[in-house]
């Protein structure tokens, strides 16, 4: 199974994202949405599970839970922001999430991937406006076998 990852969108969802989310059977939102039509938009491509950053509003929330625990796959999946372990990072998710395979944060709009113990830690980045030197970016996951892995895709590539 083939699912999306983004986070930190702040009330922008690029067209690149839709083009890079072509054909994913799911889609992760790791919060600090902004606006809920971007949920809608992003159900358009495939189902989304979405958690609800340290910014975004009531109408965001009200859609949204604070942790998502899904199964996809046959994998189980922990989304979170992240602000709830202050600078989350990989090895602070898994810990807070041991019985994950896959567990996405955001928060930090620095991606990053890295195995930690039986959990994947996957930060996608931020997908929205860039910020400072952070990269513009999302991730794609697989699920199969038992086996998640995942990859950082650049939305805005440095041009040369």
């Amino acid at each position: 199974m083939k699912i999306g990852i983004i986070s930190d969108t702040h009330g922008l969802l690029r067209a690149e994202v839709f083009e890079v989310f072509a054909g994913v059977g799911h889609i992760l939102h790791a919060g600090d949405v902004g606006d809920p039509g971007i949920l809608d938009e992003l159900a358009a491509i495939a189902p989304v599970t979405a958690v609800w950053g340290n910014v975004d509003g009531f109408d965001v929330r009200k859609r949204t839970t604070e942790v998502a625990e899904i199964e996809l796959g046959g994998a189980r999946v922990v989304v979170v922001h992240g602000m709830q372990l202050g600078s989350p990072t990989p090895e602070r998710v898994a810990a807070a999430y041991p019985d994950a395979a896959l567990a996405v944060f955001g928060h930090s709009h620095r991606p990053v991937i890295q195995q930690v113990g039986a959990t994947l830690a996957v930060n996608p980045g931020s997908a929205g406006r860039q910020r400072f030197r952070d990269p513009v970016s999302v991730a794609l996951a697989e699920i199969g076998g038992g086996k998640v892995t995942a990859r950082l895709v650049d939305l805005d590539p440095p041009r040369k």
